[in-house]
Order: structure tokens, then sequence, then C-alpha cells
């Protein structure tokens, strides 16, 4: 009793410090308010997360994470989680596309990279032992940097970013090797058995994952769904993915690599998508560990103390590593803006670097000091990254206005060329979809699209088609933009969007632009741009989701047209001003909401059967109309007053509210034989 006592009113001059607790509460305060900053400045909120770790770090003074090892423990959980989430969500048809680039490029990459590390460190006095372990580190880039921002400014789906993100999957197989090689290059003899080991461990473990994934998980997580316990579920998944990483690390092998394969290998059961779904809460949380980890590592007095050296490291390895994964890329013949979007967001140094140079301090191979330049230079390249990928679109347009561009490729046009004709900016899904519909109608039109392998697959199709970037005014021009009747805009990342709009409103201002907005709070900017008609896809899902319900519960459709018309026209209202035909069109469908198409079947014992609708005077005496009869197999429209109606008959009434139920006071007797609400249809 004495020591629950104790226990519950500690004494205050003896408490002892909570440690980690105490630390990840002043993490998560200053994270918090790092994000806020760097969000009200329009800035990846990582890069907030990165000053708040200076912040608290154990350089800066003041407000002082203490256990700074146990929270670089929780940011390597971040990692893996990140890499499980990813594995999930990971599509092996995405990298099968680039899957050259990816496991013949990368090699290529690292060994370019490797060898201007090593000449760069050979200029500031270096030996060759050092430059090898220099150049080995800053091959490799930061798989989390990259992934949040391409994630934050929704370019991870574009064909850029998949080969970004092959070459990353690469770059993470080869830091096992690298581990290996690099402590073993003063001994090759001791190192190549090693090395030979590690492969065969990670063949082993590649199989083994395949079993467990075919035949393991997919039972075991059926067997605890059955469960209907939502924590288990979210349990099971989290063990399943950091069990399987912490399985392959005690393998020899890479903690996030393996969480990535058991993520790809989870991705193919049925359960992925909830498992997804559980993860990403904590994969945000422990990611923003890793940023604030990264943060507490700099030394800022270390920074100024050394600033032209970082500075000059910091150009040499952007510049060089930009350069290098450029063309690299344009090697593998991708053209356009693609090399100049990987070459920007891949130049930074990663993460895995930090592990190398943890290694290579251990080996006595490179000095504490080279240890924290290194880290001082991947920390400001890491920081510089959100700003450069932000930057590819804008210097493209620099080059494409100082140089005379390559004729664009243009392929299914027709001899006598394209007037008033529609012109598609991107052939994703919703590109995909409009352009089948409008073939269907016969209706002309061109797709833009910088997807060489999208390309290739337009073409078997017969559909005219211009390989290049929507926002050059080359393309446009060769895809008919001053003779277009309509420009449909459907690629999915905001910053596309607004400067494919620019482009064409300086081109033809006149042109009508239909937009797919990436969010509701790009409404506002795509108005100011003249933008003719905006759909924000999320928006209109939920709209449906909402008229789906209401009809659900029994109510009127002319009511839930009346709401979901008020939501929309809230939302759209300045679009529905900038054209006359659009604004006639928005007022006559509000006037067709007061009018309704009602199917009613008609009974035996109702005074309409066997009469015709002229002597019933069913127009006269109820104010609604009988615009189609179904009989059987046979759809009688537009019938005339002498059509004689029989019992079975299903009747299209066409009316007010009113008007319909006074037709049915009249006329149907019997209340069942209306059918049922959902039978109901807008005119």
């Amino acid at each position: 009793m004495h020591t629950l006592i104790s226990w519950a009113r500690p004494d205050v001059e003896n408490k002892e410090p909570m440690g980690v607790a105490a630390d990840i509460a002043v993490i998560l305060v200053a994270a918090l308010l790092g994000g806020y900053v760097a969000q009200r400045l329009r800035q990846p909120v990582i890069l907030g997360y990165i000053v708040a770790g200076v912040l608290v770090g154990p350089y800066t003074g003041g407000v002082t994470v203490s256990e700074i090892h146990d929270i670089e423990l929780l940011a390597e959980i971040g990692i893996a989680l990140l890499m499980f989430a990813l594995g999930i969500e990971f599509s092996l048809e995405k990298l099968r596309r680039v899957r050259w680039i990816a496991f013949a490029g990368t090699p290529l990459q690292i060994l370019l990279t490797l060898a201007a590390g090593y000449g760069i460190t050979r200029l500031l006095g270096w030996s060759a032992y050092q430059g090898l372990w220099f150049g080995a580190m800053i091959s490799l880039s930061s798989t989390m940097v990259i992934l949040k921002t391409l994630m934050a400014q929704g370019t991870l789906g574009s064909l850029a970013g998949r080969i970004m993100l092959g070459m990353l999957v690469v770059q993470d197989l080869a830091v096992v090797p690298m581990l290996v090689i690099l402590p073993a290059l003063e001994n090759i003899e001791r190192g190549l058995p090693v090395l030979a080991l590690a492969v065969v461990r990670a063949a082993l473990f590649l199989l083994a994952m395949i079993f467990v994934g075919t035949r393991v998980m997919p039972a075991l997580l059926k067997r605890i769904a059955a469960w209907n316990s939502r924590e288990l579920f979210i349990i099971s998944v989290m063990a399943l993915g950091l069990g399987i990483g912490y399985a392959t690390f005690l393998f020899g092998l890479s903690f996030a690599f393996g969480a990535f394969v058991a993520g790809m290998v989870l991705s193919e059961s049925e359960y992925s998508h909830q498992a997804l779904s559980d993860i990403i809460p904590l994969r945000d949380v422990f990611g923003m560990l890793f940023f604030v980890s990264v943060g507490m590592l700099l030394d800022p007095q270390f920074l100024l103390d050394h600033l032209q050296t970082v500075l000059a490291l910091v150009v040499l390895v952007s510049l060089s590593k930009g350069l290098i994964f450029g063309a690299v890329t344009r090697l593998f013949g991708y053209g356009g803006i693609t090399p100049l979007a990987v070459g920007l967001g891949l130049f930074q140094i990663g993460e895995f670097a930090f592990v190398l140079a943890r290694v290579g301090v251990a080996e006595q191979a490179i000095t504490p000091t080279m240890s924290s330049l290194l880290l001082a230079t991947a920390l400001m390249t890491m920081i510089l990254t959100p700003f450069a990928t932000y930057a590819v679109r804008p210097l493209y347009a620099l080059v494409l206005g100082r140089r005379t561009p390559a004729e664009p490729i243009s392929v299914g046009f027709p001899e006598e060329g394209l007037r008033d004709h529609i012109i598609i900016a991107g052939y994703g899904r919703v590109g995909r979809y409009t352009a089948d519909v409008l073939r269907r109608l016969n209706l002309p039109f061109v797709v833009v699209e910088q997807d060489q392998h999208v390309m290739d697959s337009i073409k078997t199709q017969g559909i005219p088609v211009i390989y290049g970037d929507a926002s050059s005014a080359v393309v446009l021009e060769a895809a008919g933009v001053h003779t277009a009747r309509l420009m449909l805009v459907t690629t999915p990342a905001a910053i596309d969007i607004e400067l494919i709009v620019r482009r064409v409103r300086q081109l033809n201002p006149s042109l009508h632009i239909v937009v797919r907005a990436a969010r509701l709070a790009q409404l506002e900017e795509l108005r100011a741009l003249g933008v003719y008609e905006t759909v924000q896809p999320e928006f209109e899902a939920g709209l449906e989701m909402v008229r789906q319900t209401l009809l659900h519960f029994d109510f009127p459709a002319a009511e839930i047209q009346r709401l979901t018309d008020a939501v929309r026209n809230e939302y759209y209202q300045p679009f529905n001003t900038l054209h006359v035909d659009a604004e006639l069109l928005e007022r006559l469908r509000r006037a067709g909401h007061s009018l309704e198409i009602e199917w009613i079947f008609l009974p035996p014992n109702s005074p309409l059967a066997g009469q015709s609708i002229g002597a019933a005077a069913v127009r006269k005496r109820t104010g609604a109309s009988i615009v189609t009869v179904l009989r059987g197999e046979q759809v009688l429209a537009n019938p005339g007053p002498d059509l004689l109606l029989y019992a079975g008959d299903h009747l299209a009434i066409l009316g007010t509210p009113a008007q319909r139920h006074a037709f049915k006071g009249l006329f149907i007797a019997a209340q069942e034989t209306t059918v049922p609400e959902t039978a109901v249809t807008q005119s």
C-alpha cells in the first residue's frame, strides 16, 4: 500500500525525467509548429520537420531532446513503415515499364556517381580509399524525401515519378553489397566470401517471401479478419510489415527493404486496401520522427565553421548527380521534361548514406570530420529537394523558350487536319474515359501525352496523338490550339494544370477550357485564369455518395436533386457566369427540376384500363401527361389521344409532384400499384 501511494503521488523533488516519452512530446509540439509555419509559407511540411529537429537537437540549446539514439531507432520504424506502405501501393506492372532504366540504368548511375565523388574528394585532398567511400555514399538518393515530395505534389504516378521509384528501389538493394564491399576493399580475399554469402541470403529470403506471401499471409489475414476486430487487424498488419523487416535485418539484409517486400507481397491480397488505410496514419507519424531526427543531427556551429566547404560540396554533388541522372535517363530513351525531372528529383544524398558513414567511421575508413561534412551536405541537399522539384516546369519552359525545339511527334492525324476539335491534355484514366465517349459520338479530338509507353498504346487504337508536354507552346500549336473548339485538361497534378492553362491562355485567350481540378482550393485560382468550367472528381464522387444514401432512405428524387444542385452551385458558382450558354444551360436545368417522369403500373381495377387517353381526359383533369407506354416488349413513345390503355401497362407520367399525385388519386385505385421510389427517374 505504501508503494502504491508513493507511485500515485511521487516526490516532486526526486522526480525522474520521463526519458523518451518526454522527448516524443517535445518532438510532436516542435513538428506541429514547424509544419504549420511551412504550410503557411506554402512549403512542404518535411522542411518544417527538419527545422524543428534542428531546434530541439543537442546543438542549439533551449528545449532539447535527451534520448537521441532512441528517437533514431523510432525513425527507422518510420522508414520501414514508409517502405511497407509503398510496397502495398506498388505495382509490378508500373515498374515493368521502367525496368530497363531501373535495373540497368541505376547500376550505371551508381558507378558514375562513385567516380564523380572520388574526383571531388581528390580535389579536397582526401585519400583514394576515402574518396571511394564518399562516392558510394553520395550515389544513394533519399527514398523518404523524394516520396514525400512527389506525394505532396501529386506527381508520384507520372512517368518521371515511376522512373525515380524504380531507381530508388534498386539503390536500396545496392546498400547491402556496399556495406560488404567497401570495408573489404582493404582485404579482397576476406570480402569476396562475405559478398557471396550475402547474395545467397538475399536469394533465400526472396524465395521464402514468395512462399510466405502466397500461402501464409493470405490465410493468416483471412483468419484475423474473421474475428471482426479492427484493433487486432491493425496490429497484425504492423506485425507483418515490421516483423518481416526485422527478420530481413537478422538475415543480413536491409530492414527497410524487407518491409518493402512484405508490403509488395501483401498488395496481392484482398485485404491490401484496408491494410494501407490502417497503416497510413502510423506511417506519417513515424515518418515525421525520421525527418526530425535528421534535423537533430545537424550542428549549426559546425556548419558555420565549415560553411565554404559544405556549400562547395552541395554545389558539386548536386550538379554532378543531377547531370548523371539526367544523362542516364536520356540514354535510355526518355525525352522531353523527364530527364530534367529525374535529375532535379534525385540529386540529393539519401538517408542510407548515414548508415554507410557510421560504418565507415567504425572501420576507420573515414574520419568523424568527414562524416560530419557528409551529414551537413546531405541535409542541405534534402532541404533543397522540394524547391528543385517545383522548379522543373518553369526551367523546362525557359529552355523551350530559348531554343528551337524539335518538331513534336504526331500520329493518326487526318490528312485534312483538325478544326473545331477537342484537345485532351493527358491520357490517364479520366482522359481515357473521355476519349472513349468522344469516339462513340464521332467528335474530333487529339490527345497530348508525354508518356512514351502510353503513346504506344494510343497509336494502336488509331487515336490522333501528339507526344509532348501540354504546357509547351510548340506542342499546343501542333495540336491546333488556334483552331480548336475546346480544351480538356485531365492531368492530376495541380502545378501541371496551372502551367497548361496559362500557356493556352497566352496562345488562344478565347479557347474554352474544361479542367479537372486537383483540389477544391484550386477552384479560385482557376477562375482567375478564366477557366470555362471545372470538375473536381472527389467532390463529385462525394455528391453521388450522398445521392445514393438519400435514395436509400426514400427521399424524393426532386428533393435530392435540389439539394445536390445547391451544394454544387455553392462550389461552382464562379464558373456559371463565365459563359452565356453555360448560364442558360444551368437555368434550364433548374427549371427542369420542377418536372419529373415517374413510371406507374396500371392495375386491373384502374378506371383507365380499357379507355383511350383522350377519352379519359388525363391532361385536362390532372395537368399531367402520359409521355410513354411500356407494353410487354413494346415501347410506345409520345402516344396520341386515341391510344387504348390496358391493365399491366407501365405509364411514364410527366408533371409536377402535385400533378402526378392528382393522376394517381384519380386513376390508380390501389396504393401498392405505384412502382417503387427507386424507379423514379429524372427528365
